[in-house]
């Protein structure tokens, strides 16, 4: 219950960001920023709040749980708080911007959770990500998860690997032995948590050759290095094209992700499945060692901006930035010293201090009567008059 000595409390999961964090956070949203512009991706500021029905296009139940909801007074209409920035990156793409050519687009802001989710365990996260518009191929996969490595570099991640995999392998399998969405769907959950045994138990019930049921038993363990490709193309040699095509799909991506990120540690995993209710081909997650949750992710989801007019392909990443600040190994900018004004009327002082605030310097006035220490505004220096200008002296050499 919240009393007059707790108002001050914030939610579970919902944190404010103090000056130094914050200069910290600034200073790295400024750097990613100039980073995709200079690959050409444009920035993009979506509302925070919009119709439900918009929010949600393919995007399944799970971002359908996380999102918070409420009526809006002036239509009745249901709206939603937004809780990813994907969808409505596609939304702009194919309604507002309507392009032909390929769109690249880059996103920076707060969004909303029901439940806290990811490593950080918030449910405010800084969302940032890229999405590539209107490009189907490896090339445009590749150049997405290039700029995400990017991405985790530039804030200091440590060893990094990361996990690639391809939703079309299982989704061309569940149609090739044409067992319903109930049957899928649990399939689905037991191949997430590789719950061996219980896929096995499961499949002896399904009306499946021993091909098939070898092929969905066996995505559980076809999981490591490049290997994996010859195991996964024998086991799926006489399961139809959807799924073969896919498998040769995310060989051509790994082979031209190995050539642009030589340095890059890749594990392949033919059971990942994240995102399976919206995207459509390669599916890639971000890990670093001793942290077991992914702290990026992205993939392949083309069909997403068809209730939108035009089911563009498209690909892209999001992350939160709050995450990579606290595990990547930037320092802490340091606090900028202030210069300590005098609050007084006089025109040669009022001149003094735009020209230093326009030089870079920070100038405070010392409001009259105020209390507390003058370290505390963060200042080290302070203008005096000296009889014929105002000059900035150390406080120290005030003190001393």
């Amino acid at each position: 219950m919240m009393t007059k000595n707790n108002r001050w409390l914030l939610p579970d999961g919902v944190e404010e960001i103090l000056p130094a964090q914050a200069r910290q956070l600034e200073q790295l949203r400024r750097e990613l920023l100039d980073m995709y512009a200079s690959w050409g991706y444009e920035l993009i500021i979506p509302p925070f709040i919009e119709y439900l029905d918009s929010l949600l296009t393919g995007t399944g139940n799970e971002l359908d749980l996380q999102t918070f909801k409420l009526i809006d007074q002036l239509s009745g209409r249901l709206l939603g708080i937004r809780a990813d920035m994907t969808p409505q990156a596609a939304r702009i793409d194919t309604h507002r911007l309507q392009h032909e050519a390929p769109s690249r687009l880059c996103y920076l802001g707060t969004v909303l959770h029901t439940r806290p989710d990811g490593f950080s365990g918030s449910r405010s996260p800084m969302q940032t990500g890229a999405e590539l518009f209107g490009h189907q191929g490896i090339d445009s996969d590749v150049e997405i998860l290039q700029l995400m490595v990017a991405t985790l570099q530039v804030t200091g991640i440590q060893d990094l690997h990361i996990d690639l995999g391809h939703v079309g392998i299982f989704r061309g399998l569940a149609d090739e032995t044409n067992i319903d969405s109930e049957q899928e769907a649990k399939l689905f959950d037991a191949l997430q948590r590789k719950a061996v045994p219980e896929i096995n138990e499961f499949l002896q019930q399904l009306d499946l050759s021993a091909v098939h049921r070898a092929a969905l038993s066996g995505l559980a363990d076809l999981n490591g290095g490049e290997e994996i490709f010859a195991m996964a193309s024998e086991l799926l040699k006489h399961c139809g094209d959807a799924a073969n095509t896919a498998l040769q799909n995310l060989q051509d991506i790994a082979r031209l992700a190995r050539q642009r990120m030589p340095a890059v540690d890749f594990n392949f995993d033919l059971a990942e499945l994240r995102g399976y209710a919206y995207q459509t081909g390669v599916v890639f997650a971000a890990y670093v060692a001793e942290h077991g949750q992914e702290i990026a992710r992205g993939g392949r989801y083309d069909q997403i901006g068809r209730e939108f007019g035009n089911a563009r392909p498209a690909t892209g990443f999001s992350t939160d930035l709050r995450t990579l600040i606290t595990l990547g190994n930037r320092p802490l900018p340091e606090n900028p010293h202030a210069i300590l004004a005098p609050c007084e009327d006089d025109a040669m002082l009022d001149s003094k201090v735009q020209a230093l605030r326009a030089s870079g310097e920070t100038v405070i006035y010392e409001l009259p009567g105020q209390s507390g220490t003058v370290s505390e505004s963060g200042c080290n220096r302070r203008l005096v008059w000296d009889d014929t200008e105002w000059k900035i002296v150390s406080l120290q050499h005030q003190e001393d």
